[in-house]
């Protein structure tokens, strides 16, 4: 099978990428609007891009109304945003998060979670979560004709559960991947998890 992309539906494109770009991990994005109202939302557009400086990228679309949604328009705004890495016992919750709500309501009224204090950011984080960047915003790029915004921030404090890292027999912390679990997104309404971890010793 030969796609020729241009000749295809802004639909087909996505669900073509988003079945074979696989799998994709998940940001889950706290933000806070103006008036103080939370908002939590996945987004598996997501990666890192830089370590000098640390920064993250998650992409964001509109809302059916044409609106761009909260975790584009809250960040823009306060230019904080905390992002959670979740695992795999949070995947209801992960999904049920993407519901389009008004931006005066927060997903968290309906979800079963509880926020504690970040330090070293404004935004509390989900302690549910063995993974967390608090992070400024770097820049927007907006794009193509649906439209999207890339939304690079900065990574200034993580947290990291002391549970899931373990020392290597050069001392050095590592994060064991198994016992952080990650929630991974394939295509449609599909998740994955971890399986088999291989190691494989990279030329000199």
């Amino acid at each position: 099978m030969i796609l020729d992309f241009e000749s295809l539906s802004a639909n087909r494109v996505y669900h073509t990428l988003t079945q074979t770009v696989v799998p994709r991990p998940v940001a889950w994005v706290l933000s806070k609007n103006k008036k103080g109202t939370l908002n939590l939302a996945p987004f598996s557009y997501f990666t890192a891009v830089s370590s000098d400086p640390a920064l993250l990228m998650y992409a964001v679309g509109v809302k059916p109304c044409g609106e761009y949604k909260d975790s584009a328009l809250n960040v823009e705004a306060t230019e904080e945003v905390v992002i959670h890495i979740a695992d795999s016992r949070l995947a209801d919750e992960v999904t049920l998060s993407a519901a389009t709500l008004p931006n005066d309501q927060s997903e968290l009224d309906s979800l079963d979670l509880t926020l504690t204090d970040f330090s070293g950011s404004a935004l509390p984080r989900v302690a549910q979560c063995k993974v967390a960047f608090a992070c400024k915003l770097h820049k927007v790029v907006e794009m193509g004709e649906l439209p999207m915004k890339l939304m690079f921030v900065q990574v200034t404090h993580a947290y990291i559960d002391d549970d899931i890292v373990e020392m290597d027999s050069k001392g050095r912390s590592k994060v064991d991947a198994l016992a952080l679990d990650p929630i991974a997104r394939l295509g449609g309404g599909e998740y994955a998890s971890l399986g088999d971890v291989f190691k494989i010793t990279r030329p000199a």
